[in-house]
């Protein structure tokens, strides 16, 4: 049976991913992104619509609208999120971390709060969170990142604590090096920088998380699959990387 999916962050990356290989599975999209221009492209067919998740009044407009094109949601997958610079616990200025807290762990509980309750109401969801090794290893410069990646622990747990009985079932799905737009982004569109990260090994793709949030998705209804920790055959933590000389 076709089933609504709602994926967050969708216009590039793992978001993309995530929403290409459900769609090829024949269930119904809803797609959200601050660039609204390039969720067309993503899936044909899918509903679009403009989400910033740290803005309420977005989120509450995106998940009414995702409601009435497509029915009840089935799955959510919570992908918006970032990282910022690489800024020193000493020397930061703050600004980057707000960003990072706010769209990452504000921003995805603000979300969840609103599409649990239908969830609950409609006799069961599927909530996958795409976590990070950084949740699980901290690193030199990635602190409040990785300090925002390890909230998204706790906060699946009480939710599958919180809705135990209510058919809900919750997945984290953390990722090691994935070759992304993420690098772009946390080095303000450095493409030259973002792409040292890459060299010499060889990192996910996007598509490989996607296919694990899928196996995670596709497990019948009593099978939940709390953690999924996937790494690149090249890295082994945060700090750890082999790369061809």
């Amino acid at each position: 049976m076709s089933r609504h999916v709602v994926v967050t962050g969708a216009s590039s990356g793992i978001g993309a991913a995530c929403a290409r290989a459900f769609s090829a599975g024949g269930d119904r999209l809803s797609l959200g992104a601050r660039r609204t221009e390039r969720l067309p492209a993503v899936v044909d067919g899918a509903f679009c619509h403009q989400l910033d998740v740290t803005d309420q009044a977005s989120v509450a407009t995106f998940v009414e609208s995702s409601i009435a094109a497509n029915g009840p949601i089935d799955v959510l997958v919570n992908n918006a999120g970032l990282a910022r610079g690489t800024e020193q616990i000493a020397t930061g200025t703050g600004e980057a971390w707000r960003e990072m807290i706010e769209t990452n762990v504000l921003g995805l509980l603000e979300v969840t709060r609103r599409v649990l309750p239908h969830m609950v109401e409609n006799g069961g969801g599927h909530v996958v969170v795409i976590g990070s090794i950084a949740g699980h290893k901290a690193y030199v410069g990635g602190g409040v990142y990785c300090g925002s990646k390890r909230a998204l622990q706790p906060i699946c747990e009480a939710i599958r604590m919180e809705t135990l009985g209510k058919n809900v079932r919750v997945t984290s799905v953390d990722p090691g090096m994935v070759d992304t737009e993420f690098s772009v982004v946390r080095f303000r569109g450095d493409e030259e920088k973002a792409q040292k990260v890459y060299e010499g090994t060889r990192p996910l793709v996007a598509d490989d998380v996607a296919e694990c949030v899928l196996f995670a998705a596709n497990r019948p209804a009593h099978v939940n699959l709390d953690n999924i920790l996937v790494m690149p055959t090249d890295q082994a933590n945060p700090y750890f990387v082999h790369r061809e000389s």
